[in-house]
């Protein structure tokens, strides 16, 4: 389906700020709602904006039972157990070497649309994915050196961050046929839906630390459920619908840099030099991977 490039640009380029911010504002309310406890408040916010969206929709396309399988993996996967995961993973890695680890997620999605979606793997696919694997490793290795200081517990987070990258991809290598047919926004509320429910668990524990938690925690749960979840998951269905899964998820690699930046800025977190090495290796990879064969011009 083709779409006005600005539009298409600008829903890039959304998704990857609003999910950057998320990295910041995972960390910052980390202290006062666990990883379930937030990843359900998000969830519920997000099911709530995007019920609103959906209502306001002139149609329904009603999924095949293929496509509510699909829907439901997504949802287990990406909604709940990357939320849940990342959550944790956050309450001891900084956003900067979170968003890092997560990374390794476009490079899963690019192997498993040319293996899974028929997108192929060409040549320089496969030597990026080698490369940006070892910044993943890099940065693996960065934060255990950091782990034996300030925070003791970087290797059980850098660990769930790798949970988060794997679910990530799964959840858009299932989600991929489905929005071929159904409607963006409609994918995205039925995934949400079902993560809520994976996540509600730990309802009574929301209860309990909400009771407690400042004002700003709350605030940071409702920025996370409307503008990452609600709003970015949107437009990240309505590109993934025009563009092939592997070239999205490359494009996915805006966000480190920007979570890092954004980090330092709040509260002034730099990740391990040896991490931050790792970053810059898993750019090149990805830079190694959009390459293109050169085409012969015809004489």
């Amino acid at each position: 389906m083709t779409a006005p490039r600005w539009l298409l640009l600008g829903a890039v380029v959304f998704t990857f700020l609003a999910w950057a911010s998320a990295f910041v504002v995972i960390r910052g309310v980390g202290p006062h709602l666990d990883g379930g406890p937030l990843a359900l408040g998000r969830l519920a916010v997000g099911t709530l904006a995007l019920g609103i969206l959906v209502s306001l929709s002139r149609s329904w396309v009603w999924p095949s039972r293929r496509e509510w399988l699909l829907l439901a993996v997504s949802g287990v996967a990406w909604f709940g157990a990357y939320n849940v995961a990342l959550n944790t993973a956050e309450q001891t890695l900084d956003a900067g070497t979170a968003a890092m680890i997560v990374g390794i997620g476009p490079i899963l999605i690019a192997l498993g649309a040319g293996i899974f979606l028929g997108e192929g793997i060409p040549k320089w696919l496969a030597l990026g994915a080698a490369v940006a694997f070892l910044g993943v490793v890099l940065i693996g290795i960065g934060t255990l050196l950091a782990s034996g200081t300030a925070h003791p517990f970087d290797v059980l987070g850098a660990v769930l961050a790798l949970v988060a990258a794997i679910t990530y991809a799964i959840g858009v290598l299932t989600q991929k046929p489905v929005v071929r047919r159904i409607p963006a926004i409609q994918a995205t509320f039925i995934g949400c839906v079902i993560g809520l429910v994976v996540c509600l668990p730990f309802a009574g524990l929301l209860v309990a630390q909400l009771a407690v938690a400042p004002a700003a925690a709350w605030w940071g749960t409702v920025y996370l459920g409307v503008v990452p979840t609600a709003l970015a998951f949107t437009t990240w269905a309505y590109a993934l619908k025009r563009m092939p899964a592997g070239q999205l998820g490359i494009a996915s690699y805006l966000s480190p840099p920007l979570a890092t930046v954004m980090g330092f800025v709040a509260f002034q977190e730099i990740p391990h030099p040896l991490a931050l090495a790792g970053g810059v290796i898993c750019l090149v990879g990805v830079a190694l991977s959009r390459r293109r064969p050169k085409v012969p011009v015809p004489a």
